[in-house]
């Protein structure tokens, strides 16, 4: 699907390691909600990270998840932005590339756990906002409520082995401090 919606986001590394938050972060997508970014490099970081701490999955399981990504979002993967990462420095050089894509994209906003990496000054010369995803989401859910709740309910539904209900999927969702997502997703009629 490609999603036409202007609201442009890169997901850094460490928001798509959580199955469960990349997930809703993907069904928010399809429904286009917003338009997601990233890079192979991003891709293959949080593939890396799961590998080592997750001993019971295969390198070609996620290489499965990052294809489908790819597939359902055909513009999703930024290239070529290397020129672009020597127009600035980050604390962190690991980063820029995750800053790089989102110029490169037109990214609004990048949105990471690691706010303290990408500052604020550097990140205004571009028109682009860090924000953590419990902030994101909480930006679509007032851009579009309904398809935010569809997208929470697409994604419990897809879910099988186990199924869960609504309040057990929130739950899970507390371990990535969604709570703001979390009491507003609770207080709809779903």
């Amino acid at each position: 699907m490609k999603n036409k919606n202007s609201l442009i986001a890169v997901l850094d590394a460490n928001v798509l390691y959580p199955a469960p938050l990349r997930d809703l972060l993907h069904n928010l997508a399809f429904l286009d909600v917003f338009n997601p970014k990233w890079t192979s490099q991003i891709q293959n970081e949080w593939i890396s990270n799961l590998l080592i701490n997750r001993k019971d999955l295969r390198k070609s399981q996620l290489t499965r998840t990052v294809n489908l990504m790819n597939q359902t979002f055909s513009d999703a993967n930024i290239i070529n932005y290397s020129k672009i990462e020597r127009e600035f420095e980050l604390l962190d050089k690991n980063d820029k590339h995750g800053l790089a894509a989102a110029i490169k994209s037109e990214s609004k906003f990048i949105v990471t756990f690691n706010i303290k990496d990408f500052p604020k000054s550097t990140l205004s010369d571009y028109n682009i906002e860090r924000i953590t995803p419990d902030d994101f989401i909480m930006k679509l859910i007032k851009q579009n409520e309904e398809l935010v709740n569809n997208a929470f309910e697409n994604q419990r539904l897809s879910l099988k082995n186990p199924t869960m209900t609504k309040s057990e999927l929130l739950n899970v969702f507390k371990t990535f401090k969604l709570t703001k997502t979390i009491a507003r997703l609770r207080k709809s009629d779903r």
